[in-house]
């Protein structure tokens, strides 16, 4: 049996809609480790990596009539959804298949209104009524999970602790409003919510607030970032890489803990190198289990 075969959950062809970022790459190549071919359908003005080497097409976010006459041709029969989604497409950029428009009436009124995660658990349904099985990136690359405890040499201490529950409450209740992922904890006081506009951009903030003195110099600080309750796990999966943890740093944090089994580090070699050099923790965590030494 070959290591295609063997792959489980994985039938015909596979491919990956590929949005920005290095992911979709990372799941392309532990694909051919496994011995497939993937086909990769680069997300117009999103996907941004060098996919010479892989078939691929170029196709817009908005077109699932083009998407589904191409996994027809390149006998598709799973899809991996990898990679970030700056901008949410116009109602009238939308190009639904007719068998998409019968199953889903309310097909336009969803990627109209839908927050991030109800409008991604219809966009799964959507792929799947079109005759391809949508997988988890885990299922082909699960060596990019977080594994439990730190994954370098800096360990959380008790202040760090008291940080981790305090932003694990947060990013859940912010999961729960379908909002984000991520929050920031200084002094067991949760300072920051991830937005929009990503973590990046919140650590930014932070970063900013540290340097106007909003932010107290004597504490640190965490980053927590956690799966939304009751979300697919199936797409957009809390990440982290060594980005986050430079930026983690610039905000004068002490570390970054995410969730264990349920969240993905990219680059795990060069996201524990940084952490070292720059002297933070990075951890995997059970949410809101988290116990402060006595």
């Amino acid at each position: 049996m070959s290591a295609a075969s063997a792959a489980p959950g994985i039938s015909g062809r596979l491919s990956i809609l590929a949005g920005k970022g290095l992911f979709p790459l990372l799941v392309a190549r532990a694909a051919q480790k496994l011995g497939h071919d993937p086909f990769i359908f680069q997300i117009k003005g999103e996907a941004d990596q060098d996919w010479s080497g892989f078939s691929s097409i170029r196709i817009s976010i908005a077109d699932l009539s083009g998407f589904s006459a191409t996994a027809r041709r390149e006998g598709i029969g799973s899809v991996v959804l990898a990679g970030g989604i700056g901008r949410r497409p116009e109602v009238t950029e939308l190009r639904p298949t007719w068998r998409s428009l019968i199953a889903f009436p309310s097909f336009l009124g969803v990627f109209a209104s839908a927050g991030d995660d109800k409008l991604l658990r219809f966009a799964i349904r959507v792929l799947e009524n079109e005759g391809v099985r949508v997988l988890a990136a885990q299922q082909v690359a699960p060596d990019l999970l977080c594994n439990s405890g730190p994954l370098g040499y800096v360990k959380p201490g008790k202040a760090d602790h008291k940080d981790i529950i305090a932003a694990s409450g947060a990013a859940l209740a912010l999961g729960g409003l379908d909002v984000g992922q991520g929050a920031v904890s200084v002094g067991g006081r949760v300072v920051a919510l991830e937005g929009l506009e990503g973590t990046d951009a919140m650590l930014e903030r932070v970063a900013g607030l540290r340097a106007s003195q909003r932010l107290s110099l004597r504490h640190s600080g965490v980053l927590v970032k956690l799966c939304k309750p009751d979300q697919d796990e199936r797409a957009d999966l809390p990440s982290i890489g060594p980005q986050t943890v430079i930026k983690a740093h610039s905000a004068g944090l002490a570390g970054i803990a995410v969730e264990a089994g349920r969240a993905l580090v990219l680059e795990r070699e060069r996201v524990i190198a940084e952490a070292d050099r720059l002297g933070l923790f990075v951890t995997g965590i059970t949410p809101l289990q988290e116990k402060v030494s006595p």
